[in-house]
This record gives structure tokens, C-alpha cells and sequence, in this order.
């Protein structure tokens, strides 16, 4: 049976009590609304910029629209996750999609280009709760044996808001208005809270004598995480990796690190306790989930430039080909708990991210041009072993802590996977560039190659000059996996302490 055995009523994860089984349909409903709605908004965006740059101009900026949310989802999860385990789960998710919401609708109403950032952020903000949260009540609502059900449907979510949220970005901005890919956020939104508030009851817990909040260190956090990933997003793109810029927000990053370190160790209750990285199981799936966000930047930021620039397609087949990933995922996740069972979780998850390195590594040894059913087929595979990569690893670290602990450990592992996203686009992209520019004598890079392609095709030299870029990106990506099968091998026990269990 693997790493399953006897768990107290906590670890198997029925924290909190919905009365019967329609009301947690019901709460499961809400639940996958409101990751939908997180989901959807990194994708629904995209293919509106160009209506939304001739409507309010700013399109020198207008990369902060993405990078200023993900900022703020990613430096707000450590806090959700430790003022769910404080207060509950139920007061964090209200709160977080009210401030959703609050932020679409302000998206909505903006009048230029610095107001829809600084909204984004708001909805930034929001947008931590909503998936910290979620990932943690789903953990909460199911025992151990069925939370791969819940989690492959919340799986299933992620994936039709890849595939649906261009197209869906695009019908509205072309039928309708820009606006209304915030304002479709309403009424889903409405729904979502309304289950939660009518639907969800968390039992009434032994409250601490007085719950302290670590505010310094929440703030101290988020100005940490804020400052380093500005550098990460922004340098090499608004400013070289040397410049004073770059250099100022490295170093100021870095000692804001170390003010985080002396608050938290001094802080009662702190946000991002020493035992989240003590922990050999919390440790090790927090570095190969951030190893897993690292290498997902490969694909899905560098697939569509080479579908369309070395095999000729046009961006709607393009998408396809990066598309399909988000159907083998799911599905694989779904049946992992098939194999974990039987081998256990660190050994599914070793057993998916060997073969994610062994698909990463055959990337680059598909023909030039090559025809469009082999990186379609790449990614199909790939979608399989990931899936069988991350699923076992979040089931089995949040049957590890209790309650009171797990929101704070859902919090980690989605800021480790979220941050190694955003320091893959900064190195991947660095990597392409450079490759770019060595095969075109210096005179080429992502930003030029797009432009060739939204004027016609673009010449051979450049076409041979993608593929190496890509190819070389695929070997970094596979370079990543392998350094997250060598902690899950070194790091991570055999067999995760589920409670109940003794580690090993």
C-alpha cells in the first residue's frame, strides 16, 4: 500500500465538515469556480492586449499586466497559507474573492494603462487566496484515499482554462469589449461565494488563547518576494542583467531576504515557519515542485514561437500542439493513485519525472523542420509523466501535517512551484536570447523573431536559429527535471509520514 496507513481523522484530511454529502458537492463546485476563475485569468488576458493597448495606449508597460499579477499571487501565498491555519479556511477564501472580484471590476473601469496594472495587482491579490485556499480545503474535504478525485477535477479546471481562455480572451475582445474579460469574472465569482458562504462550515476548533498574527513578517515577506521577482521579470527585458537597476534590486532583495530571516526567527507565530524547510518531506517536494514550475516555462512559453516560426503553422495550431498537454495531464493525475498505492509516493513521482526528463531530452532530436505530430506527440507524453510527477508529491506532503499545519504547507509548495516559473522565463529566456544571438551575429532575439512573424515568414537563418534556441531551452528544462528526481531520490524518504506513520 505504499505510504497509506492508519491516519487520525485530521491527516485523512476531514478537517472540515460540510454536514452532508450534497453540501460538499456543493462547496466542491464552489471550490472549482473560484480556481477557475484564478486559472482563467492568466490566460484570458493575453490575446486582448492588442484591443486593449489601442483603447488605453501604454504598451511599453503593458508586460506588467501579467508579470504585476503573477507578482502578487506569488509573494501573498505564504501569507494566506498561515492566516488560513490562524483563522480558518473559509474567512481567507471570502476575503480573497471579495478582493477578486473587486479588482475585475476595477479592471473594468480603468481609464488608462497604469490603472489596469495597478487593478491587476488588486486582483493579484485576491488571486493568492484563491489558489492557496482551495488546494488546502480540497486537502481538508476528502480523506486521503478519494483527494485524487477532487484533485484531478481541480486538475481538469487548470486545463480547460488553458485551452479555453485565448479563445475565449479573443471572442470577447473581438464581439464585444475588453472589458468584459473582467466583468465575466462577476457573476461566476457571485456563484462561487455564494456556495462558499451558505455551503461551507468549519467545525468549531480549540481556539489559542490569543492568535497572534506576524505582520512584520508578512510584510517583510511580500517586499522580499516583490522585489526579487521585479528583478527576475524585468531584467533582460527593461533593463541588462548588469545594469545598476538590476544589480540595486538583487542586492536589495537579498537584504530584505535577511530582515525576513531575523523577524521570523523572533516572530511567535511565524509566516513562514523554520519547519516547513526542516522537514525532509516539505523540503523535498517544495525544491522539485519549484524544479516542476522551472521547467514548465520550456513549453509553454517557448512551444508557440517554434510551432509557428520552424514548422509553419499558423497561431491557432500552434496553440494546439502546446494544447494537448492539458488533456494527458488530468488523466494521468487521475490514475497515479493506482500506482502510488502500490509503490508509494516519492516512487510515483520519480517514476513521472524520469520520464518527463527522458521526453525534455528528446526535444531536440526531432528533425529540422519536422512535422507537427512529433512535438504534439512530445507533449502528450509529457503531460502523462507530470501528471504522474505532481499529484502523488501535493497528496502526499498535505498527509503529512495536520489541520492547523496545512495550510501553511499548501502555501509553500505553490510559492516554490509559482517562483520557479518566474525564475525560468528570466533564465530560459536569457539562455534563447543568447542563442539568438549567436547564430544571427548578434542581431536577433524573441522580441525580433515575433516581429518576423507578425510581418510573414521568417527567413531560413532565422528559422535554424529558433530551433537551436528552443532545442537548447529543452535541454535546460531536462536539466531541471533531473535536478528534482536527484532530491526526490537524495531528500525525500521512501516512504512520506503520513500521520500516523513513522518517517523513515
Amino acid at each position: 500500500m505504499g505510504d497509506i496507513g492508519p491516519a487520525t481523522r485530521e491527516a485523512a484530511g476531514q478537517g472540515t465538515d460540510t454536514g452532508d454529502t450534497g453540501k460538499r458537492g456543493a462547496v466542491v463546485a464552489a471550490l472549482m469556480l473560484s480556481m477557475a476563475l484564478a486559472a482563467l485569468d492568466s490566460t484570458i488576458v493575453s490575446t486582448a492586449v492588442p484591443q486593449i493597448v489601442g483603447d488605453l495606449g501604454g504598451f511599453s508597460v503593458f508586460s506588467w499586466l501579467f508579470s504585476g499579477y503573477l507578482l502578487a499571487v506569488t509573494v501573498t501565498l505564504p501569507v494566506y497559507g498561515k492566516l488560513s491555519d490562524t483563522f480558518g479556511r473559509k474567512p481567507v477564501l471570502v476575503a480573497g474573492a471579495i478582493l477578486f472580484l473587486l479588482g475585475s471590476l476595477l479592471c473594468a473601469l480603468a481609464w488608462n494603462m497604469g490603472a489596469l496594472i495597478a487593478f491587476r495587482v488588486v486582483q493579484g491579490l485576491g488571486g493568492g487566496a484563491l489558489q492557496g485556499t482551495v488546494q488546502t480545503l480540497a486537502a481538508d474535504l476528502y480523506p486521503l484515499k478519494e483527494r485524487p478525485k477532487i484533485q484531478s477535477k481541480l486538475s481538469t479546471v487548470w486545463a480547460v482554462s488553458a485551452v479555453a481562455g485565448p479563445g475565449l480572451g479573443g471572442l470577447l475582445a473581438a464581439y464585444a469589449d475588453w472589458r468584459w474579460i473582467f466583468l465575466v469574472n462577476l457573476p461566476i465569482g457571485a456563484v462561487a461565494l455564494w456556495l462558499i458562504v451558505r455551503h461551507l462550515h468549519e467545525p468549531q476548533r480549540k481556539s489559542r488563547a490569543r492568535a497572534r498574527v506576524d505582520w512584520a513578517g508578512a510584510l517583510a515577506v511580500f517586499a522580499t518576494g516583490g522585489v526579487l521577482l521585479t528583478a527576475l521579470v524585468q531584467g533582460g527585458v527593461a533593463w541588462p542583467w548588469l545594469s545598476a537597476p538590476s544589480l540595486a534590486l538583487f542586492a536589495g532583495g537579498l537584504a530584505l531576504a535577511g530582515l525576513v530571516v531575523v523577524i521570523e526567527r523572533r516572530a511567535a507565530e511565524p509566516i513562514i515557519p523554520g519547519w516547513v524547510w526542516r522537514r525532509r518531506t516539505i523540503a523535498a517536494v517544495n525544491l522539485t515542485l519549484g524544479a516542476l514550475g522551472l521547467l514548465m516555462v520550456a513549453p509553454t512559453v517557448f512551444l508557440p514561437t517554434y510551432a509557428q516560426a520552424v514548422l509553419d503553422l499558423d497561431p491557432v495550431t500552434a496553440g494546439f500542439v502546446l494544447s494537448v498537454w492539458t488533456l494527458s495531464w488530468p488523466l494521468s493525475a487521475a490514475l497515479s493513485q493506482h500506482v502510488y498505492r502500490r509503490i508509494g509516493f516519492r516512487d510515483t513521482a520519480l517514476l513521472g519525472i524520469g520520464a518527463a526528463t527522458l521526453i525534455l531530452l528528446a526535444f531536440p532530436f526531432l528533425p529540422y523542420p519536422g512535422a507537427a505530430w512529433q512535438p504534439t506527440l512530445l507533449m502528450l507524453l509529457l503531460g502523462a509523466a507530470l501528471g504522474l510527477f505532481q499529484l502523488p508529491l501535493i497528496v502526499g506532503v498535505q498527509s503529512t501535517v495536520g489541520w492547523s499545519e496545512r495550510g501553511t504547507t499548501t502555501a509553500s509548495v505553490l510559492f516554490c512551484r509559482q517562483s520557479g516559473q518566474t525564475i525560468g522565463a528570466a533564465l530560459f529566456g536569457a539562455v534563447a536570447n543568447g542563442v539568438l544571438a549567436a547564430r544571427l551575429g548578434g542581431a536577433g532575439d524573441l522580441d525580433s523573431v515575433a516581429r518576423d512573424l507578425e510581418a510573414g515568414a521568417p527567413a531560413e537563418a532565422t528559422r535554424h536559429a529558433v530551433a537551436d534556441a528552443v532545442h537548447a531551452v529543452y535541454l535546460g528544462a531536462a536539466g531541471a527535471a533531473a535536478l528534482a528526481f536527484l532530491v526526490l531520490l537524495c531528500v525525500a524518504p521512501r516512504r512520506f509520514p503520513v500521520l500516523g506513520e513513522p518517517d523513515d
